[in-house]
């Protein structure tokens, strides 16, 4: 193959991939999250109410919590808990970056160990999509869809805000055929 053909099928190659990330990314920046988000008023202890299945929450049964802190760095630290079926206590420690300041909405969780969490990679989306004024219930979710949660500062959620928040979820084009609802004991 001459040098010119090749460089005129690697040209289109480019051309096709940049325009296969742009139209990924138009069906997945186009989801809303909330307007502010007090990173203080945030932080503190959350009870998972429901989930999309997710491959790193396998061994979670019951009892899933996240706890939230902020570090030294302005960054949040995510303290994540789950009992397997049999009875086991499983911790993930992590951190989160604020990616549109001073809204606060959209961060990227990161679970990789401490000295290399500040390479851009291994990070997750983690939009706040709906908060009630109080900061008691809030539902969280990716632009891509795949993932999902409702937390909720009690365990014992009332079951109209519950469906409130999935409707919410429904409306922004999450399927919910698969959800997961949190056993607390």
């Amino acid at each position: 193959m001459s040098r010119t053909k090749f460089k005129k099928k690697l040209l289109i190659g480019g051309l096709i991939a940049l325009g296969l990330v742009t139209l990924a990314n138009a069906n997945t920046n186009d989801i809303p999250t909330v307007k502010k988000v007090d990173i203080n008023k945030y932080a503190g202890q959350w009870h998972e109410i429901a989930r999309k299945p997710l491959y790193f929450q396998k061994v979670c049964d019951y009892n899933v919590t996240a706890n939230y802190s902020l570090n030294d760095k302005g960054n949040v630290v995510v303290d994540n808990k789950c009992f397997s079926k049999d009875g086991k206590l499983n911790q993930s420690i992590g951190e989160a970056f604020v990616k549109n300041p001073p809204q606060n909405s959209k961060l990227k969780v990161t679970f990789l160990p401490k000295l290399v969490r500040w390479l851009p990679v291994g990070r997750g989306d983690y939009w706040i999509l709906k908060l009630d004024e109080n900061y008691q219930t809030a539902l969280v979710g990716s632009p891509n869809k795949k993932y999902l949660w409702v937390l909720s500062r009690d365990p014992n959620i009332d079951q109209q805000i519950l469906n409130e928040y999935l409707d919410y979820a429904k409306t922004l084009g999450f399927d919910l055929s698969d959800i997961i609802y949190t056993k607390h004991k």
